[in-house]
This record gives structure tokens, C-alpha cells and sequence, in this order.
């Protein structure tokens, strides 16, 4: 059955640490269906993503206390999409029984591990399509809340690779990239850690954090207190076109995360042809092959962090044929164009069987 007009239903919309899911929405857009979008939050940030407004996705936002339902009434979704498995989750199984469609929702990482619902088992199985973004969150949820792998689709999720792609403007001293939220789950600390190291055997980089967050001040504190002043830059929140373009001049992306879903970043560094520095959580194995596009290190090992990056810090050439085959497999396995193709199957599906 063709899918025709969704609804979705998020916790806030836009949101800057979220370009997924606008990603998502632009390119179900594209492809010609009708969106309407519920944001059970307002945004508290200002700056946003390039995205929202290329796509006219706010045309289609209403928040929460407004005549939500109603619209919905008059929109007639096939099928009503939360991305997130808690209130989101929660509010679209809801407005779903009341309209007599099926909903679906995709699981990430804090809604698996962190703050899972309490009743996950029953909303993955009376879903009629139920998403996450990776093998090691399927492994988890099988084992965890035992829900069958054969009501799992594992779509991860997508980035843009043709905004995304590869530039030659590189910098010297080569510069770490890291792009993640400053929270604790991030652990930055490893990564100054890492870089403390590196200073002490005389590599040459800079090291570059893109995001903001609850953390700010300790990492502000951390940088001044490992005098890495000048080699470490607490650079803030920045929209998508910014991250791109960092990226583009950078020789490796790092993430030195305790936790991980599938992290967006680190394909965003693979689209544009930047190998990747990471630890092995999560999603993170699957999407860096070890030694082929990047470099992959167990969590909360500094030396073995530094030692990674001191690798291709130092050889041109290995972040180089690194780079283009991780720019390779981003083409061919990290695509929203590809992961919105996938969706809109398990979501045809979903109507099919709702009959």
C-alpha cells in the first residue's frame, strides 16, 4: 500500500543535537508525502539546522496544547511515526487508537539503555512497525525486554551525501574533529585525556568540539587544567553547514563516547571522506570497519584513544585511502535516501497488514 500522509510525533522540534530526524522528515517530504509534525516541546535554542528551513518543515509543525487533534482529524494520517520510545512513543500510540491507524516508532539510545519505558516490550509489540538504528540495540532489546527479532527492522539512521561529500581544504596542523552534545554520556574527557597525551609525544594537531551542553563548564575547566589552551577548542553549537564544512578541513573525526546508539556524527565525517577515532559502543563497530575507514578503541582507554589518532595524525596517506573508503560505504550504506527507501517499506508493510 502507498504512503501517502504521515504524522509524526516528536519530543521537540527542531532540535539542534536531532538533524536526523529533520533529515528524515525532508527526505519523506521529497519523496511526496504529506507530513504533519507534533513537537510536544518547543525549541529552547535559536539556532537551527539549514535543513528546517530548506525543506519549509516548520510549515508542518503544531506543539502540544494546540488543536493537534483536530488537524489530525482533517489530515487523515495512515499512520502516525514518533521517533524516540518514551513520550513520544507514548503520545503517538494514543492518537493513533483514536483514529483507528497503526503507529510506529524508532528507538535510539537513551530510550534503550538509559530510561528505557517501563511497558517497551508492549509498545514494540503493538506497534505496527517497530525501528532502531543498530545490531547492538536489536542484541540489547531482544535480551532486555525480549521483544523477537522478527518484529525489529534495523534501519539506521541517514545523512545527507551529497551536502555531505568530500572538500580539499584541509588545515595545518591537522585537526580532530569531534562532533557530540557535551554531556557525560560523551565522555570528552577521555578525549582530552587522549590529547594530553599526544602533546606529551610531540604530534601535531588541533583538536576541534562542536556542541553544547550540560558539560560545558567542567570541559571549559578540564582544557584549563591540562593547559591544552590553544590545542583544544570549545568551539559551541553549530548547524549543519558548519559542522560540513569543519569536517571538510578535518583529518579525523573523533568520539569517545561511553554509550552509543548509532552515532549520525560519525557518517557525517564518512560522507565527507574523514576517517574516524572511535570507541567500541554501541552502533560504533558497525558503522567504522576497524583498520578499513577508521580506527575503532575500547572505551575509556586514553592510550589506546591517543594511540589511534597519533596513527593517522601522522600518515598522510592511511587517513587519506581510510577517508575514501569511508566516504565509499556512507554512499552505499549510510544514506537518508537509502534509509527513507527502507522506511517507507516497513511502513507500506504496516498498512498492508492493518488491512
Amino acid at each position: 500500500m502507498t504512503v501517502q500522509r504521515v504524522a509524526y510525533v516528536v519530543n521537540v522540534f527542531p532540535k539542534l543535537s536531532e538533524s536526523f530526524i529533520a533529515n528524515e522528515m525532508a527526505e519523506v517530504l521529497r519523496r511526496g508525502v504529506e507530513l504533519r509534525v507534533l513537537s510536544l516541546n518547543r525549541p529552547a535554542e535559536d539556532l537551527r539546522h539549514g535543513i528546517v528551513q530548506r525543506a519549509g518543515l516548520d510549515r508542518y509543525v503544531s506543539y502540544d496544547g494546540e488543536p493537534f487533534a483536530d488537524e489530525l482529524l482533517r489530515f487523515r494520517p495512515q499512520i502516525i511515526h514518533a521517533h524516540f520510545a518514551r513520550k513520544a512513543t507514548a503520545k503517538a500510540r494514543s492518537l493513533a487508537a483514536g483514529l483507528g491507524v497503526p503507529y510506529s516508532f524508532t528507538a535510539h539510545r537513551y530510550d534503550i539503555y538509559s530510561r528505557p519505558p517501563d511497558d517497551f516490550h508492549e509498545r514494540a509489540m503493538g506497534a505496527g512497525a517497530f525501528v532502531t538504528v543498530s545490531e547492538a540495540n536489536a542484541d540489547y532489546i531482544i535480551s532486555t525486554f525480549g521483544v523477537p527479532r522478527t518484529r525489529i527492522h534495523i534501519i539506521p539512521c541517514g545523512v545527507d551525501t551529497e551536502r555531505f561529500s568530500p572538500g580539499v581544504s584541509k588545515i595545518d596542523p591537522p585537526h580532530v574533529v569531534c562532533i557530540a552534545r557535551l554531556q557525560a554520556v560523551k565522555n570528552h574527557i577521555l578525549l582530552l585525556e587522549a590529547c594530553s597525551v599526544l602533546r606529551e609525544r610531540h604530534v601535531a594537531f588541533r583538536c576541534v568540539l562542536l556542541g553544547d551542553g550540560e558539560e560545558r563548564d567542567a570541559i571549559a575547566t578540564a582544557i584549563t587544567r591540562r593547559n591544552l589552551e590553544g590545542l583544544v577548542i570549545l568551539h559551541g553549537a553549530a548547524e549543519q553547514d558548519e559542522v560540513r564544512d569543519w569536517l571538510r578541513r578535518a583529518a579525523v573525526c573523533a568520539l569517545s563516547s561511553h554509550s552509543e546508539g548509532m552515532p549520525v556524527s560519525l557518517m557525517e565525517a564518512a560522507a565527507c571522506g574523514v576517517p574516524a577515532v572511535a570507541t567500541a559502543v554501541g552502533g560504533v563497530p558497525e558503522l567504522v570497519e576497524h583498520g578499513q575507514t577508521g580506527l575503532v578503541v575500547p572505551a575509556g582507554d586514553p592510550q589506546a584513544l591517543a594511540d589511534a589518532l597519533e596513527c593517522l595524525l601522522r600518515d598522510e596517506a592511511v587517513r587519506e585511502r581510510m577517508g575514501h573508503a569511508a566516504r565509499e560505504r556512507a554512499v552505499a550504506r549510510f544514506s537518508v535516501i537509502n534509509q527513507v527507501d527502507r522506511l517507507l517499506d516497513v511502513w507500506s508493510a504496516a498498512l498492508e497488514a492493518q488491512g
